[in-house]
C-alpha cells in the first residue's frame, strides 16, 4: 500500500510539473498570437486558434513525455522533478523560436493568418503550425531521451 501512495504521490507531482510547462507554453503562444488567446479560442470559436492550442498542447505533452522517461536516470525525485521542467521548458522555448521564424519566413503575419477563419474551416496555417510543433516536440523529446 506504500508503495501504492508513493507512485501515485510521484505521478501527482510529475503532472503538476507539465502542468506549469503547459500554462508557459500557453503564455507564451498567447503572446506571439494576435489577440489574448482565451478569448480568441472560447468566446470567438476561431478554429484557427484551437488547432494551434492543440498541436502546441499534444507537442507539450510529448516533450513531457520524454522528459519524464529520462529523469528516471536521475539521482532522486527533486532533481527528476527539476530536469523535467527544465526540459519542458526548453521545449516551449523552442517551439516558440520555431514559430517566430517560421513567422518571419511566410508571406504577411503568421499569426493573422492562423486566425483568419474562412467561415466554417481553420487556414491551412493553423495545421501547418500545429504540425511544426508536434514535429520540434519530437526533435526535443529525441534529444533529452
Amino acid at each position: 500500500m506504500a508503495e501504492i501512495l508513493e507512485s501515485a504521490g510521484t505521478a501527482l507531482l510529475y503532472g503538476l510539473t507539465g502542468f506549469i510547462v503547459m500554462v508557459v507554453g500557453f503564455v507564451a503562444l498567447d503572446l506571439v498570437t494576435p489577440g489574448k488567446l482565451v478569448h480568441v479560442v472560447w468566446t470567438e470559436r476561431n478554429r484557427g486558434a484551437a488547432v494551434l492550442l492543440a498541436g502546441q498542447t499534444i507537442a507539450i505533452g510529448l516533450v513531457i513525455d520524454q522528459s519524464i522517461r529520462a529523469s528516471e536516470s536521475e539521482q532522486g525525485l527533486g532533481l527528476g522533478l527539476f530536469s523535467t521542467l527544465l526540459y519542458g521548458l526548453a521545449g516551449v522555448v523552442v517551439m516558440t523560436l520555431v514559430s517566430c521564424i517560421v513567422g518571419l519566413l511566410t508571406p504577411g503575419r503568421l499569426g493573422e493568418a492562423v486566425l483568419d477563419d474562412n467561415g466554417d474551416r481553420p487556414h491551412p496555417a493553423a495545421w501547418v503550425q500545429a504540425a511544426m510543433y508536434i514535429g520540434t516536440a519530437f526533435m526535443v523529446g529525441a534529444a533529452v531521451s
